[in-house]
């Protein structure tokens, strides 16, 4: 550990045990540097990692400041999936795509957005620099980068892989539109209409629909909200049902938050490949943690080019530009054809804009302010729900991204909270969206990545009363095909 993380993590012990609170001022960057023997550098990169934590905020002219301390936090869930071996036809689009029309007005308080707020991200800057982009492209640039993208774009983002350790090459990337696309395109270049694939229990809904859209079955392998997916459950379901592919998020899963540690991805890429499984990693929240340092993907382990490796700019920095990436490996050939003769290419403009941001400087920064933004929001989030939820509630506790996973106590059937709280202008993602069985009815996932304020404090209140409410009053639970936009109150 380097000597910056020492003193961050010292000081991060001393807030949390309480004996340094919420707006104490702490000692100034040079009283640091003297006392500790250390330089001015060091510990101004220790107050920007706790800063990033979301436990100090700098005040302009006044120091540094404690935010947040060792505020009781709700207890973990405990994931008690009843998946077992075999694949399962996948039904899931019509209760996505109901609720997220129930919570499309922007009347709706966001707590089922899939992205954060769009006023968290360098749009005016983003601005200039697609106008420079398109000003100063090359006109045979619309031509040479149809597929697989721009070769400028392209050694940008290798180049951020490799100084975080992963080895990738510009070639190695093929530009999509968005990380959705990407995924799509690999799934599609591993698999067959009726083959099984692989996903986490609870997993993306995105993924099931990927899956329902191409004909394919789930096997749902249950994943902890700590560590991610189960590997002794994994490899029990790599061996009995001969999958086609897996696909997983291996950093800051949607919507458990959880984050594989290393030698958890390493084992998970030998295990597969070991089976000869390819790997389609989602990877979209890799750049939003709250530690020292970014957390490697699975990527970085893959010595047989099973791994798809796919992300995208969407979460991080530019929402509605529909940039994103794949790595994949072996299947570049594959994907890379799909691509052309899916949609030839991605917007050479939004190429040449975002190239010309990341050249210019500044990413890091705005993800340093981003990352601290979210982890603030999410501390106070864990105390509302502990605040105003029933007795019982469990949330899980993400190092990174900006989703909260939510377990009631058995009693709560969240299909019918998502639609009370509907009809009083709440979006809440009940978990049944995130399971090709329905499983996790007394589940939510709520989306911290919006500006705290005491409409999304109220928010949290009403949800809980409503929970309550349940609880005093139980009733049978809907069947879980019901749901149509009448129903949600759309």
């Amino acid at each position: 550990m380097k000597r910056y993380e020492l003193l961050a993590e010292e000081i991060a012990t001393s807030i949390r045990s309480g004996m340094l609170d919420v707006g104490d001022r702490l000692p100034s960057v040079r009283q640091i540097s003297t006392s500790r023997g250390v330089s001015v550098s060091t510990v101004f990169e220790a107050y920007y990692l706790l800063e990033a934590r979301g436990l100090i905020r700098a005040r302009e002219r006044s120091g540094y400041y404690v935010t947040a301390g060792n505020t009781r936090l709700p207890p973990e869930p405990v994931i008690h999936s009843n998946c077992s071996t075999g694949a399962h036809p996948v039904r899931v689009n019509d209760l996505v795509f109901s609720i997220l029309e129930s919570a499309r007005s922007r009347d709706v308080v966001p707590l089922a957005s899939a992205f954060p707020s769009p006023l968290l991200f360098p749009l005016p800057r983003l601005a200039r620099s697609l106008a420079r982009g398109a000003e100063t492209m090359d006109p045979w640039s619309t031509v040479d980068a149809i597929t697989p993208g721009s070769a400028t774009l392209r050694r940008q983002i290798a180049t951020r892989y490799l100084a975080d350790g992963a080895l990738v090459q510009p070639d190695d990337v093929v530009i999509t539109n968005g990380a959705l696309e990407a995924l799509n395109l690999c799934l599609q270049a591993v698999t067959q209409p009726g083959d099984a694939v692989i996903v986490e229990s609870p997993t993306f809904y995105g993924a099931l629909q990927a899956l329902e859209n191409l004909g394919l079955r789930a096997i749902e392998v249950p994943s902890c909200p700590r560590d991610g997916i189960c590997l002794d459950r994994l490899a029990q379901a790599l061996a009995a049902d001969k999958p086609a592919a897996c696909w997983l998020m291996t950093n800051f899963q949607n919507p458990l938050g959880s984050l594989m540690p290393d030698a958890n991805k390493r084992a998970l890429v030998d295990l597969l490949a070991a089976h000869g499984v390819p790997l389609i990693e989602d990877d979209v929240y890799g750049e939003l943690y709250y530690g020292p340092r970014r957390p490697l993907p699975a990527k970085a382990f893959d010595q047989e080019g099973l791994v798809l490796h796919c992300s995208s700019f969407s979460k991080c920095l530019a929402p509605g530009y529909r940039l994103g990436w794949a790595l994949p490996g072996r299947f570049r050939e594959q994907v890379a054809r799909l691509k052309l003769t899916r949609t030839l290419a991605v917007a050479a403009p939004v190429q040449e804009g975002l190239s010309d941001y990341l050249a210019r400087g500044g990413y890091d920064r705005h993800l340093r302010q981003l990352r601290h933004t979210l982890a603030l929001q999410q501390t106070a989030m864990s105390a509302a729900v502990l605040r105003h939820f029933p007795a019982g509630t469990r949330a899980s506790r993400p190092e990174g991204g900006y989703f909260l996973w939510v377990e009631f106590p058995a009693g709560v059937d969240t299909l019918s909270l998502q639609r009370e709280a509907c009809l009083r202008n709440i979006g809440v993602a009940p978990g049944p969206m995130f399971s090709a069985r329905g499983e996790f009815r007394n589940c939510i996932r709520l989306n911290f990545g919006h500006h705290w304020d005491a409409k999304i404090e109220g928010a949290i209140a009403t949800l809980g009363a409503l929970a309550a409410a349940q609880l005093d009053s139980p009733r049978p639970a809907p069947a879980i095909e019901e749901p149509g936009l009448s129903a949600l109150g759309a």
